[in-house]
């Protein structure tokens, strides 16, 4: 599946880009794909509902995440001392698009707002 993507920077500046889901070994995980700047590979466990995403982009970054996707909502986690992260998008019924939101906690301080994005299926 085809997407474009814009993230909305809380300046107001918006990236746009290109991102793309690939099923590997028939379906048993997923490449998400946005552009040359990261990838995410996502699997699950048999016996759970939650699945692992790793995560590593241009800049060096390599990341362990929680995840799940329930009754069209997709949440992303990482509980860290130095730096958390938390990711939750509502997704359309007819899944064209996606639209969520970043949040992080440096040094086990509050959660703040990092950035918005939204993925809408092209093609």
């Amino acid at each position: 599946m085809e997407l474009s993507d814009a993230a909305f920077l809380p300046e107001g500046e918006v990236v746009r880009g290109t991102a793309a889901f690939e099923f590997i070994d028939d379906g048993r995980l997923l490449a998400f794909r946005q552009g040359d700047a990261a990838t995410w590979i996502i699997g699950g466990d048999d016996s759970s509902a939650q699945y692992t995403v790793l995560y590593s982009d241009g800049r060096g970054v390599s990341r362990v995440y929680a995840m799940t996707v329930e009754r069209g909502t997709w949440k992303i986690w990482r509980d860290d001392e130095v730096f958390s992260q938390r990711f939750e998008a509502l997704l359309s019924a007819d899944l064209n698009l996606i639209s969520g939101r970043w949040e992080k906690r440096p040094g086990g301080g509050d959660w703040e707002h990092d950035f918005a994005v939204a993925y809408r299926r092209v093609g």
